[in-house]
This record gives structure tokens, C-alpha cells and sequence, in this order.
């Protein structure tokens, strides 16, 4: 990566020389398959006499000609920029590069099917890719038209932000042994680079159309891969999007800003979703080949939503600078998830949120690396980090905040004036923040300079005392903050009574909404009220803070979970308990009992699998060594009693059945697991399809009742891109010291494998019952990651280097060689010691969490 940074200063210092107008690239998609032609001429003004540089990463370039004047490439080209020098007022740029395709999902990734042989591209520019295929000033507030024209086979369809026209043949193709065709699309609107695009393949489309609150019609396409055109739901993906269309212009006021609505669904993508200007790319997980939860079909409803809110909140108007990308993802996140409760089946969408965003954000925000919302983007790597659970999470709860502070009607107001002011503009978070301020009448500096420029999560406690006849005679509300964030900022939450009604439930009595504020709050109209059976603050999950329950109201909690008639009550509570294992103040193994007692009554699907995933790292990594194994088997023969019980063909039986495979310990396990998967044994309404029947073989894999024959036989049944990732992720499972070094290896020291392949090499390597075979592994992944991080681009850097950490071991001996390498490399790029102090952060977290189980 030396070479490819682009500091904040060197971007306001180039935005004060020049001024883009428009860029006409041409690409050449018949070169081979390694590179392609790029030919960009861009059109600018600039202070004249000035000097400045336009980003390009690529193996050559052919030529460079500035305002009619040939330059040297190799004189004027180096690592990523072309130095441009004595540029006039008016300018006219060209350059002409072969530019190389990717398997790593940066710039324009390059895949071919194994099932038909066809090859499938697409290009993923957020952050500052868009300069790997074209040349550009990658910068986000130097917007500009485009043009795109793209040769390629005639059979394929190319996609980009416009609509694309009626194909011509080509007349300079490269490789004449393909009838070629050229696509001239028309100029975009003034946008930033990161979100134009392509996509080309012979994708399978279907198309459909809505109507525009102004009346236009706006047509829409859904894509994806030929061998999954017969999983693909697109009718079911229009219906969701036009009801996201129906919404966002109602609420906001403002129609659809752009011409036409693709979604594309693409292969070996490193996100869920990317925001490209009517031209949206999404993981193709969401074409879904088998059975998956409803978490996940939730969760696709609540990507679509996110990418299409974008196109006003991110697209029309556009960050100056990277220190306000979470305003982008966080606005995104919480009016998605706004819509998606009322806009779609899931009601329940807020209980999702809590259960998976809000856990995200307060995992991350108590991590040493935690930074403020707006956070210091000093260059490129900063913001490539900052891809995290603030940016999306948090700054979503502290939206949720806001909206309860001000009042919904007076934000919508002000994102809606924000919007028609800022069209096709660069903004910051004061021109945001402005709007909002006229509408609500609320000074919003201070509540601004707590909630977006301090780091940190409070803690919200109940105090109180009750009289004889069980009556509150006082009620404070305690408020703390960690050390090092000493903040205590203002929350507007409600506080829940909940007594036992005459059917044995949990349900609320009493809610009283407060503005919360400094140590101290007194919730004066509780005073006389009967104590509850259950104390419950921030109910409704309105606030963003951490919050523990009185010891009546947590023995009652946890006794009588299931027992909550809320979903979102229940989150809560399942939330504040795992909080409170995190840190230490409850046993890991109490958890493992609240889980295995009532996980069976939880209605939500998103709350059973995040609290599954929370009892997977519970058993692995938090319950004390010496007890593990024993609660290791305890939880797989409960979850098969749970799996037997589960309602047929329901998502709790799929998802216990899942999380039993993938924590079997036993014989016993073995044995149901086996006969799942030869058909000797059955749960009714079950049915092992492909891809669960990768995870019960890989559950085989993990206690070595399997291996690569069994693999492979699976592999030849499934020989997709799906099934080699799984394949991947099996092999790197099998449960000795050899073939986790050869997993680890393969990555560190092959650099050919696609990004998908190293991501589920990761899964596999990482999954282990007894955790010592990781231990040798250790001192190679230390030795590697200097290299990994130099020579690898940054998203494969990231994946090995998050993807590989031996976590499992949660040993001292593991704590201890980190600390030494952090010591040992001072000097090493800060976006890589911050990735490697956040993994030390999970290590030390589970050894605290060891010590409180085994007392």
C-alpha cells in the first residue's frame, strides 16, 4: 500500500487549485484477463500556473497528454499519482493506462464461474478505488459528470449510473475471435467518483417499473449470475423496493434524484451493499440458494432499504470529506431501519436493531481504539478503519436519539431542507445540523459536542427506595461514564414498570419518558407509584448507553424471560445481561443458562441468532478453561433436545440445528450429525439442503469424523463458487496443527486466492473445539502481518489480519506475544496497530470474562 495514501490536507490543498467538470473514460473490456484499457479525459479548471496531481493505480501507462503537450509517463507517473504541472485555467487531461482486474473486490473485480465457465465483472470505488480504472481526482467534493463507453462480448449486459443504451458494434476490440460490442453512455449528473460504476456479464436481468412522487417513470432492474437465476426472487426485491420508494419520497419530500433503480446482485463481495448511483451492488448471499433464517431475509429488506436511502443521503448530497462518512451510513442505517418497520412485514425491525446494531456498537465502542462519531479522518487508512461499528451503530442509536429529542417531525423538516438546500452539493455536519436546529428550535452545539465528538459508552443504573408498602419514595436514575471518556451526556429514555399479569406474563404497567442528564437524575413521577416486578430503563430502546437492572429486577428477568410479552423488552434485557458478562460482573456460564432456558420461547429471529452467536464466543472463549469442555458438551446436547422439540420446519429448529453443528463436541454429537446427513435420522420439517449440508459435514470435520474425502465428494455434487468457499472454510476446519498452518499459510504466502476464498479459509481456521491446535500458528501469524499489510491490498490486509487472529486461544500466552509485537513494531502504520490492538482487546476481554466464570 506505500504510495496509495492521500492525506486530508493534500486533498483541501487540491481542491483549492481545481475545479472538475466532467470526465469521458473509455474502457476496453477485451484486452484479456489480467488487464484492460483505460482511457480518461478529464476536463478541469485550475489556478493557472499551479501544480497538483490526478490519482491512478495501475500496471502501465501508455500515455499522458496535458492540454495538447505529450508527458512523460514514466517521468510524470509514480505509485498512484501523475503529477500535473503548469496547468492553465481551462484544462483538457487524457490519459490512457491498462489497468488490471481484481480478485479482491477493490476496483474492477474480475470472477469467472466455475459452473459455465462465463466471466462476471463489477467495480467496488468506495473508498478510493475508482482510480484503478480510471484516471481521477479521488476525492469526494471534486464531483463531476462522467461518461462512460465500454467495449465488451456483445452477449453481456453492462450496467452503469445512466441507462444504458441500445449497444453498437465495436470497431476496435482487441480480441476479434468474440463478436464485440460498444456501449456510449449518457453524461451523470454531478457526482462524487466512489459512487459511479460497472457492472458487466452475461447477467441474468429481470425488469419491472415504478412511479415517481413527480410522476416520472423510473425503470428498474435486478441482476444476477446466470447459474442463480433460478433462486433469484426479483419480483419480491421490486415489491420491497418500491415500497422504499413510496416512503423516502413521502417522508423526505424530495423525488428520487436519479433516472433509472438497478440492483445488482454480484460474486465475491466484501459488503453487504454498496450505494452506487442507481446502479446498487450487493452480496450475492442475498440470492438465496437454500434455506436461510428470517434474520437474514430481514436483514436483505433492511439492506435494500439502506442502499436506496443513500441516493438522497450520501448521493445527492455528499460528504466534503471522509470525517463525515457516518453521517452517510449512519442516516442510512436508521431510516432504513425506520422504514423497514413501517414499510414492510418486518414490524419488528427496532428489536432487530437492538439485538444486532446496538450490540455491534457498544462492542466496538468499548474497544481502545473506540474514537468519536466524527471522528479525525487524517488520510486514507483512517477512514478505511473507521468502517466500524461507530460509524454505522452508533451514530444510528445517536440519531434514534435525536429524533426522540427533537421530535420526529422536526428532523424529518430538517433533513428535507437539508436536502433541497445541498442538491448536488458537498456538505459537513454543520450545514446537517443547521437545518435541524431551525426546525426543532433547539441549539444543537452543545448536544453535538457530547454525542459526536466525545468517544465512549455510559452506564445507566436505577436507584432507589420503596416504602412499607412497597411504594418508590425516590428514584434516581445514576449515570457513569468509562475511564478515559468521562463524558455523561443528555438521554431522553423511558423507564418501564412491568408486573405479572394473571396469565404468568411479563407485561408493562407504568412508562414515563425523562430527559436523563449529568450523575444524577430524579424521576420525580415515579414517586408513589408500586414498585414493579420488573424495573426496566431505556425501555423502548430509545437511548444509546448500556444499562444494568436493579438485583430484584434482574433475578425476576432472568427467571421469567420468556416470559416478556415485548420482543423488544426482551432484547433488552438479554442485551444488559450479555453487557454484563462482557465486562466482567456476571459468569459466562449463568449466560450459558439464561440462553439454554429460554432461547426456545424467543419469537425474534434476529434476536435468537445474535444471542446464539453471543453463547458460541460464551462457551469458546468466555467460560473458564477448566470448566469449557464440560459446558461445551452440556450446550450441544441441550441444543439437540431444543432442535427436537423446535416447531417443524421452523426458524428456531433451522437455527438450533445450525449452532449445534457448529458446536459438537461428542460421539453423541457425531452421531446426530451423521445421521442428519446419510438420511438415517430425521427432524421432521427439516430439510438438509446444500448448504446446511456444508455445515453438518463441517460440524463432522471439526471432531475428525470427516475429512478431505468426504469433502471432496460434497465439492464434486457442488462445484459452484458457493460450494469451493465452503469446501475452503471445511478443509481449514479439520482439527490438527498441520492443517491449520497449511490454512494460515495459503493465505499469507499465496496471493492469488480470491478475496471469498481467504474469508471462509478465515471461518474454518478459527473453528475449533480444543483451541491448542491454533497455539503453533501463533508466532507465524505475528511474523506475517508487516508483510501482509505492505505487499496485500488493504481489504485483503484487513481479512487475513482480522479474518486469522488466533482468538480461540484466550490465553495470557496469546495476550502477552501481541503486547510484544505492539512493543516491538511502534513504528508500524496506525491502521494496522489499530486492527492488531482491537484483536488484543477481544483477547483480554475473554480472560477477564474467564476469571468472573471461575469464581
Amino acid at each position: 500500500m506505500p504510495g496509495e495514501n492521500l492525506t486530508r490536507a493534500e486533498a483541501v490543498e487540491r481542491a483549492g487549485v481545481v475545479t472538475v467538470g466532467s470526465y469521458a473514460i473509455d474502457l476496453d473490456l477485451t484486452t484479456g484477463p489480467t488487464t484492460f484499457r483505460s482511457a480518461t479525459t478529464v476536463r478541469f479548471t485550475a489556478s493557472e500556473g499551479a501544480s497538483t496531481f490526478i490519482d491512478l493505480v495501475a500496471p502501465s501507462v501508455r500515455s499522458v497528454v496535458l492540454n495538447g503537450r505529450e508527458l512523460d509517463p514514466s517521468a510524470v507517473f509514480a505509485d498512484s499519482r501523475i503529477t500535473l504541472d503548469g496547468l492553465a485555467a481551462e484544462n483538457e487531461l487524457t490519459v490512457v493506462a491498462d489497468c488490471a482486474y481484481t480478485n479482491t473486490g477493490e476496483g474492477l473485480h474480475r470472477f469467472v464461474d466455475p459452473v459455465d465457465g462465463e466471466v462476471y465483472l463489477y467495480t467496488q470505488f468506495e473508498v478510493p478505488d475508482s482510480r484503478r480504472v480510471f484516471a481521477v481526482f479521488e476525492q469526494p467534493d471534486l464531483k463531476a459528470t462522467f461518461t462512460f463507453s465500454v467495449t465488451a462480448p456483445a452477449a453481456w449486459q453492462v450496467v452503469s449510473n445512466e441507462p444504458t443504451p441500445s449497444p453498437v458494434p465495436a470497431t476496435h476490440a482487441t480480441d476479434a475471435s468474440v463478436e464485440t460490442a460498444r456501449w456510449d453512455f449518457p453524461a451523470t449528473p454531478r457526482i462524487s467518483s466512489y459512487i459511479t460504476a460497472l457492472v458487466a456479464g452475461p447477467y441474468t436481468v429481470t425488469r419491472s417499473t415504478l412511479t415517481s412522487s413527480d410522476g416520472r417513470e423510473i425503470p428498474l432492474g435486478a441482476f444476477c449470475r446466470a447459474s442463480l437465476a433460478e433462486h433469484f426472487d426479483a419480483d419480491y426485491i421490486f415489491d420491497t423496493t418500491r415500497r422504499g420508494f413510496e416512503f423516502f419520497e413521502n417522508l423526505f419530500g424530495v423525488p428520487y434524484p436519479f433516472t433509472k433503480y438497478d440492483q445488482l446482485f454480484v460474486p465475491e463481495y466484501n459488503m453487504g451493499a454498496m450505494e452506487n448511483a442507481g446502479c446498487v451492488t450487493f452480496t450475492e448471499t442475498y440470492v438465496f440458494r437454500s434455506k436461510v433464517t428470517d434474520a437474514v431475509r430481514e436483514r436483505r429488506v433492511v439492506t435494500i432499504l439502506h442502499e436506496l436511502a443513500h441516493m438522497w443521503f450520501g448521493d445527492l448530497v455528499t460528504m466534503k470529506w471522509w470525517n463525515d462518512l457516518w453521517l452517510n451510513e449512519s442516516f442510512a442505517e436508521y431510516i432504513s431501519t425506520l422504514a423497514t418497520a413501517e414499510a414492510s412485514e418486518w414490524t419488528e425491525a427496532w428489536t432487530t436493531f437492538a439485538a444486532m446494531e446496538k450490540a455491534w456498537a457498544y462492542r466496538q465502542d468499548q474497544l481502545p481504539s473506540t474514537h468519536p462519531i466524527v471522528a479525525e479522518i487524517r488520510d486514507l487508512e483512517d477512514v478505511q478503519v473507521n468502517f466500524d461499528g461507530i460509524t454505522y451503530a452508533k451514530g444510528a442509536s445517536v440519531l434514534k436519539q435525536l429524533v426522540a429529542w427533537v421530535g420526529r417531525d422536526a428532523f424529518i423538516a430538517g433533513v428535507s431542507a437539508y436536502f433541497r438546500k445541498h442538491a448536488w452539493g458537498n456538505t459537513e455536519l454543520p450545514d446537517l445540523l443547521t437545518e435541524l436546529e431551525a426546525t426543532s428550535g433547539r441549539d444543537l452545539k452543545e448536544w453535538s459536542a457530547k454525542w459526536l465528538e466525545t468517544a465512549g459508552v455510559n452506564t445507566l443504573r436505577p436507584s432507589f427506595e420503596v416504602d412499607d408498602h412497597g411504594r418508590f419514595t425516590s428514584f434516581v436514575v445514576e449515570q457513569t461514564a468509562p475511564e478515559g471518556w468521562p463524558t455523561l451526556r443528555p438521554h431522553r429514555l423511558a423507564i418501564g414498570l412491568y408486573s405479572m399479569d394473571d396469565a404468568g406474563k411479563l407485561t408493562r404497567t407504568d412508562r414515563v419518558e425523562v430527559d436523563v442528564d449529568g450523575a444524577r437524575t430524579d424521576v420525580a413521577d415515579l414517586i408513589e407509584l408500586d414498585r414493579p416486578a420488573l424495573v426496566l430503563l431505556n425501555d423502548d430502546d430509545l437511548a444509546y448507553a448500556k444499562i444494568r437492572l436493579d438485583p430484584q429486577s434482574l433475578a425476576v428477568a432472568v427467571e421469567n424471560l420468556s416470559q416478556i410479552g415485548d420482543p423488544l423488552a426482551r432484547s433488552l434485557v438479554w442485551g444488559s445481561v450479555w453487557d454484563a458478562v462482557r465486562d466482567g460482573e456476571t459468569p459466562a456460564r449463568a449466560y450459558v443458562d439464561l440462553v439454554l432456558s429460554n432461547i426456545a420461547a424467543e419469537t425474534e429471529s434476529t434476536t435468537v441468532r445474535t444471542t446464539l452467536n453471543q453463547l458460541v464466543l460464551a462457551v469458546r472463549q468466555y467460560v473458564a478453561p477448566s470448566a469449557r469442555a464440560e459446558t461445551l458438551q452440556r450446550v450441544g446436547d441441550r441444543l439437540a433436545e431444543l432442535a427436537r422439540a423446535a416447531e417443524a420446519g421452523s426458524d428456531l429448529q433451522f437455527q438450533l440445528v445450525k449452532v449445534f453443528a457448529h458446536l459438537a463436541s461428542t460421539p453423541e454429537h457425531v452421531a446426530i450429525l451423521r445421521g442428519l446427513l446419510d438420511g438415517s435420522s430425521s427432524l421432521d420439517g427439516l430439510e438438509i439442503d446444500t448448504d446446511l449440508r456444508w455445515e453438518l459435514l463441517e460440524g463432522l470435520v471439526l471432531n475428525g469424523a470427516a475429512g478431505e474425502a468426504e469433502i471432496a465428494a460434497t465439492l464434486a455434487d457442488d462445484d459452484t463458487a458457493t460450494g469451493r468457499q465452503s469446501a475452503a472454510r471445511a478443509r481449514a476446519s479439520v482439527p490438527t496443527v498441520e492443517a491449520k498452518l497449511a490454512a494460515l499459510e495459503s493465505v499469507v504466502s499465496d496471493d492469488d486466492a480470491p478475496n471469498a476464498i481467504i474469508r471462509y479459509t478465515g471461518l474454518g481456521f478459527l473453528h475449533v473445539n480444543d483451541a491448542a491446535v491454533l497455539a503453533p500458528a501463533m508466532g507465524r501469524y505475528l511474523d506475517a502481518l508487516l508483510k501482509v499489510w505492505e505487499d496485500r491490498s488493504y481489504h485483503i490486509a484487513e481479512e487475513i489480519i482480522e479474518g486469522f487472529y488466533p482468538a480461540p486461544l484466550a490465553s495470557a500466552e496469546l495476550r502477552d506475544a501481541v503486547e510484544a509485537w505492539l512493543t516491538a513494531n511502534a513504528d508500524a502504520a496506525p491502521a494496522l496497530r489499530r486492527l492488531v490492538t482491537e484483536a488484543l482487546a477481544g483477547t483480554t476481554r475473554a480472560l477477564t470474562a474467564q476469571v468472573a466464570d471461575g469464581v
